[in-house]
């Protein structure tokens, strides 16, 4: 699998140098690897905007980020740039660039064979055949990359199935690819209306670690964007600690949790069980690993909801300290509730399949 990044966005149009600057040094500091940059908004000269932008990208390849251009063909015509001469983005010194508008198929596969090894990213929200297209023209695949659209408006972000037949399209052929969230901060984009600029809309006013959990949940995306500029520190700080590979959870414990509930809630590697119900989510290793501890029965009476974490208590035979998290309400007495999934999360315990790893944390 493909190493997952996270990323931040640069518009030199809409910003200030110095800015821009102190928003890469801090995202370094919190492990930010990728730029998103966009000049689809250019008005100056060539020779112009290639110092723009230069300094910039300069700036960031030498605290090691990626930067990623994007490009459309009425940029080609403004900057008098040929497709058969991608020199001007070279000495631009970014990684690659990418295609907000589609050609023919040939010309995207072309480009893959650039002598400067750019990458040629392509947008990936849509769902027709206009990446096998490309592919079919043999082009370059391991230059080949797809990023998603985001969405200022608020509104018109892709609906989720939609979002998840075109990722899996790129995924199809292994390719590397990007989406992007929103931060709930940052005011700058490529244009004057800015209500946040996600790929999903259904994640536009979500936590920002929420939604990045979200699209490396979903198991197509690689690279998690934050569209707009500046996010916070905070939102930065969050995005660092998250777990790229696997979803993990914040529970919000009960005041009457013990700790051997919390040691089982926080310490093991859970996984599904693969021979899986519709009622709950089953992690039966701690029930093996905590058989001879004892845990009275507590907040057992209730009827437990979809998000509850549940733990077997001490008459409960066999099952005693197995983890459960409801999926269907029901009442057992035999099980202790010790919290519940965060509210925005509860949507997230759709994609734990069978076998699925996943953890628990403490909510702050």
């Amino acid at each position: 699998m493909t190493k997952r990044q996270l990323g931040l966005s640069i518009y030199p149009d809409h910003s200030d140098f110095e800015e821009d600057k102190a928003y890469l040094t801090l995202g370094h500091k919190y492990g930010f690897t990728r730029i998103f940059m966009s000049m689809l908004e250019v008005s100056g000269s060539a020779e112009e905007t290639k110092l723009k932008y230069q300094q910039i990208v300069d700036f960031g390849n030498e605290l090691g980020y990626e930067t990623i251009i994007d490009v459309s063909p009425r940029i080609f015509d403004q900057l008098n740039i040929s497709y058969d001469d991608l020199s001007f983005f070279n000495d631009l010194h970014v990684a690659g660039i990418r295609l907000d508008q589609s050609f023919d198929g040939a010309t995207e596969a072309l480009l893959s064979y650039n002598p400067y090894n750019l990458i040629i990213e392509l947008n990936a929200s849509n769902n027709v055949d206009y990446l096998n297209n490309i592919i079919s023209h043999q082009a370059n695949k391991p230059f080949i990359y797809g990023c998603h659209n985001f969405y200022p408006q608020v509104g018109t972000g892709l609906p989720y199935d939609y979002f998840i037949a075109c990722s899996k399209r790129f995924k199809k052929y292994g390719i590397h690819t990007a989406a992007f969230v929103a931060s709930q901060v940052g005011t700058i984009g490529p244009w004057n209306v800015n209500d946040g600029l996600p790929t999903l809309e259904m994640d536009r006013r979500l936590p920002i670690e929420v939604q990045a959990k979200h699209l490396f949940g979903t198991g197509l995306i690689d690279d998690v964007i934050i569209g707009n500029a500046y996010a916070s520190e905070d939102e930065l700080a969050v995005l660092s600690e998250l777990n790229r590979y696997q979803l993990e959870f914040q529970v919000v414990f009960n005041d009457e949790v013990n700790d051997i509930e919390k040691t089982i809630a926080l310490e093991p590697q859970h996984f599904r069980r693969g021979d899986i119900n519709e009622t709950v989510i089953r992690s039966t290793m701690p029930r093996v690993t905590y058989r001879d501890v004892a845990n009275q029965p507590h907040d057992n009476t209730q009827q437990f909801e979809r998000g509850d974490v549940l733990v077997g208590n001490d008459d409960f035979g066999i099952y005693k300290n197995e983890l459960q998290i409801v999926l269907e309400p029901h009442t057992e007495e035999r099980k202790n509730k010790i919290g519940h999934i965060s509210e925005d999360e509860l949507f997230l315990l759709d994609f734990i399949k069978p076998w699925t790893k996943f953890q628990l944390t403490a909510a702050d």
